[in-house]
């Protein structure tokens, strides 16, 4: 595919609001608009501006304290302590360790809660450079979908209209590409275990419109709440809804005859043998910089967009390049919102250096030519280096660098990398 013209730069060099959002969002539609699952009429711009200016504001302005208390509200929405920081931690604007060193002054019990949920993040990562796409099978049990309990339509219908609490949940994924964990578990659990239908759809629904969509932390969560990664399904109710949202009860045409007011029933089957989660090396990447050297451009990749991005951070005047993965996303058919944030992040960093831009096979587009990289533990990644072998190979910024680890479980995940926490 031929070359495709930088994404617009922030008019001010710092920020993509106003009518630079309008012509980044002009740029998919007329360049990767077909790829998305709206059409190129259809794309809009997420809840969140990407870039490296709009991450380090986020971090710059992180408070995490009352996180403990918080986190888990879903509205109003301005009491709600989600941290927002999962959309510029997912593609590399900021990494796992910088953002744990922010929040070293929070109060001892929000510091403590928060760190927990990088450590989780840190742990998907582990797990899927591990695994690989095995990760999208059960990891430990054979899920038999239950039958459906309540009143509703649940046939074709996993998420219903008619209930506000989904509907409403449903609303924000696709309007700002983001969720609090709450809801996303909301989610899974009403398209898995009430429902009964496919958890990997569901999984592949919701990861199509996240920001921060992965499939480490993605599917994760999805089997986490399921119960097919942990033995216990995560049962969602019109409890969980007036705790954490009650409003969304109050205005409820359901309010009087609620599908969800009872407990789900869920049985996930019998124990299966999956994927071997006992200890074993997890793959982790060059400690330093490997390769014979003479790069004459970074390749960039979702993962690795930010300025601090070891390979880009390396040389300051070194050409980029970032290849729209054609194949995978005419399969993926993700929503535009998640295109355009990665163009705003490109259009930033064309006003700082050389970025090329291109459409195609990424094996084919860069085949040939020296680049710089840093290691990424995905799966797909290592595959297409391997055709493109980097000939400047930089690590990857673990928070708790992978070894010879058990990923069973986060806990005894946790458990094993103990000593290599960091304090």
């Amino acid at each position: 595919m031929p070359l495709l013209p930088a994404p617009p730069s922030p008019a001010d060099g710092a920020s993509t609001d106003g009518a630079s959002t309008d012509d980044v969002t002009s740029w998919v539609a007329a360049h990767l608009g077909d790829l998305t699952r709206e059409g190129p009429d259809g794309v809009a711009a997420g809840a969140f501006r990407g870039g490296q200016a709009a991450a380090d504001a986020a971090l710059a302005a992180l408070d995490v304290t009352g996180y403990a208390r918080d986190r888990s509200t879903v509205l109003p929405v301005h009491r709600r302590g989600a941290s927002r920081m999962s959309p510029y931690i997912r593609h590399g604007l900021l990494s796992l360790p910088d953002v744990w060193a922010a929040v070293a002054d929070a109060p001892a019990r929000d510091r403590g809660k928060y760190r927990d949920e990088l450590l989780w993040q840190e742990f998907a990562r582990h797990l899927y450079a591990r695994v690989g796409r095995e990760l999208g099978q059960d990891l430990q049990r054979a899920q038999r979908a239950p039958a459906p309990t309540g009143r509703g339509p649940w046939a074709g219908d996993p998420w219903p209209e008619s209930m506000n609490c989904t509907a409403t949940v449903v609303e924000e994924l696709h309007t700002d590409g983001w969720l609090v964990n709450q809801t996303r578990m909301w989610l899974a659990s009403q398209w898995g275990v009430r429902a009964g239908a496919d958890w990997r759809v569901g999984e592949s629904e919701m990861y199509a419109h996240l920001l921060d969509g992965s499939r480490a932390a993605n599917r994760l969560g999805w089997q986490w709440t399921v119960g097919t990664g942990s033995g216990k399904a995560y049962g969602f109710s019109r409890w969980q809804v007036e705790k954490r949202a009650p409003e969304l009860c109050r205005g409820c045409a359901l309010a009087r005859a609620c599908p969800i007011e009872a407990w789900p029933d869920s049985d996930l089957g019998r124990a299966v043998p999956g994927p071997d989660l006992g200890r074993a090396p997890v793959p982790a990447g060059p400690e330093t910089v490997e390769g014979p050297g003479g790069a004459e451009l970074v390749w960039l990749t979702a993962e690795s967009l930010g300025t601090g991005d070891p390979a880009l951070a390396a040389d300051d005047d070194r050409p980029a390049v970032f290849v729209f993965d054609e194949p995978l996303l005419r399969r993926l058919r993700l929503s535009g919102k998640r295109l355009v944030f990665l163009a705003e992040t490109l259009g930033e960093l064309a006003a700082q250096r050389p970025v090329e831009v291109r459409r195609g096979v990424v094996a084919e587009e860069l085949a040939g030519r020296p680049l710089a990289a840093t290691w990424t533990p995905v799966p797909g990644w290592s595959r297409i280096a391997a055709h493109l072998a980097p000939v400047e190979l930089h690590p990857w910024r673990w928070l708790v660098r992978p070894g010879t680890t058990s990923v069973r479980s986060f806990s005894a995940w946790r458990r094993d990398s103990g000593r290599a926490v960091p304090r």
